[in-house]
């Protein structure tokens, strides 16, 4: 393993490189077409009140393609459930749930970039977690062309051979404004003041410098109504909160809760992903492998039991992990703790105490954004087949992925730009 030198990197808690290998540079997302995802859908019922639809779109941003959809339908977002988010700047295929939707409404359907496409009935609507994975096929362009094919194959076979650090990749804080887990600490500690200037007042180096005004004065001043005039058009989810502001001047809490429910939490849930992306790389610090267990640390294995590591058994571990029957996980805090708490554990919770945050904050965060944060296990490690082709300075990356892993962690092992260039 090597650090990375990134500062974004470094404070979203993605700190090291899997691989030895200088990276290869290279640009990620040239056009949508560079980035390609097709979702593996569970098997379906085949009969219920929800239409399943096959659903593509280019370069549409995830919770803007559902609402229009709605709209379009007449429907509340509400109604449309999907098994996971896709990346924006990318060609992606997934599929989503319509409760009452009858086929004929689709085919009526018009939506640039979009195309729906009916192909299965389902007795539950999806939900986050609903599928069985993902396919990704990636084109890195204008990489350095010294000793590329090497060093390529040099990355892939490391990947192989020891995993990757399974980190949450920056969209999950935010693509070009990465402050969703900074939002998320303020709702946990009540401070929706906090939360929604942070979200609507803090400009990032890549914006425009209309964009960079704007938010600088509401920042200053928190008149939402003149940030409401004055906020281009296609950053709606500012608009939603600063309309709710206007509408009810103060009411800090109600200007969250105006977000669509899924994105408000995913304000908690990154929080809860920096931790865990923290107590990784902290890990790594140590100097263990990904395959390698410690005391006290625990094992999820491929029937579902948890098992945790102790002196007496870590060999066995050891083995078992060889053998590919159970990995090392982490459980990310919430509102429960069901384990007795491991090194990684205790390096989430210390990092909690620092922040003022306590496990009845996520039970209080549960009540406010209407989801639940119980916490959950997650791999310390990611293993997939990377198969690869180069044509001249760019390299086709294809590999599948479990639900909730991000293409972007295995790309940074073969680019290791910065993080700005992954989204």
């Amino acid at each position: 393993m090597k650090p990375s030198d990134h500062p974004l990197e470094q404070a979203l808690g993605m700190q090291y490189y899997a691989t030895g290998t200088d990276g290869i540079g290279g640009v990620l997302r040239s056009t949508p077409e560079d980035f390609k995802v097709v979702e593996l859908p569970a098997k379906f019922t085949g009969t219920g009140p929800y239409l399943i639809a096959k659903l593509t779109k280019r370069s549409w941003e995830h919770q803007h393609a559902m609402r229009e959809i709605a709209r379009r339908l007449a429907i509340s977002h509400r109604r449309i459930g999907w098994g996971g988010t896709k990346d924006r700047n990318a060609i992606t295929t997934q599929y989503i749930s319509l409760y009452g939707v009858a086929e004929e409404q689709l085919a009526a359907l018009s939506i640039r970039d979009i195309t729906l496409q009916p192909t299965d009935r389902h007795q539950f609507s999806l939900g986050l977690g609903s599928l069985e994975g993902n396919r990704f096929v990636i084109m890195l362009r204008n990489c350095n062309a010294d000793s590329l094919t090497d060093r390529v194959a040099a990355i892939t076979q490391d990947i192989r051979t020891s995993g990757i650090p399974n980190y949450y990749g920056i969209q999950r804080f935010g693509s070009l404004k990465p402050v969703t887990h900074r939002v998320g600490l303020h709702i946990l500690r009540g401070e929706y003041q906090e939360a929604v200037k942070l979200y609507i007042g803090d400009a990032f180096p890549q914006e425009s410098g209309e964009v960079k005004t704007m938010r600088r004065a509401f920042a200053e001043t928190g008149n939402a109504k003149a940030a409401l005039h004055d906020l281009p058009v296609q950053l709606s989810y500012e608009r939603i909160m600063l309309d709710s502001l206007a509408k009810q001047p103060g009411d800090y809490g109600h200007a969250l809760q105006a977000m669509p429910p899924k994105l408000l939490s995913l304000f908690i849930s990154a929080y809860q992903s920096w931790l865990f992306n923290m107590a990784l790389s902290a890990r790594c610090t140590a100097g263990a492998s990904l395959d390698n267990p410690a005391v006290g640390e625990h094992l999820l294995f491929t029937n579902g039991r948890i098992d945790t590591v102790t002196e007496k058994n870590i060999h066995t571990a050891s083995q078992h992990i060889k053998r590919g029957s159970c990995t090392v996980v982490a459980w990310m805090p919430g509102a429960t703790l069901p384990v007795t708490p491991g090194p990684m554990e205790r390096d989430m919770i210390c990092l909690m105490e620092k922040d003022d945050v306590t496990m009845q904050n996520f039970a209080d965060a549960s009540a406010f954004t209407g989801t639940c944060f119980d916490g959950a296990h997650r791999k310390i490690i990611l293993r997939t087949e990377v198969v690869y082709s180069i044509t001249e300075t760019s390299v086709c990356l294809s590999f599948d992925l479990p639900p909730g892993h991000y293409a972007t962690t295995v790309c940074r092992e073969y680019m290791q730009g910065s993080p700005e260039q992954m989204v």
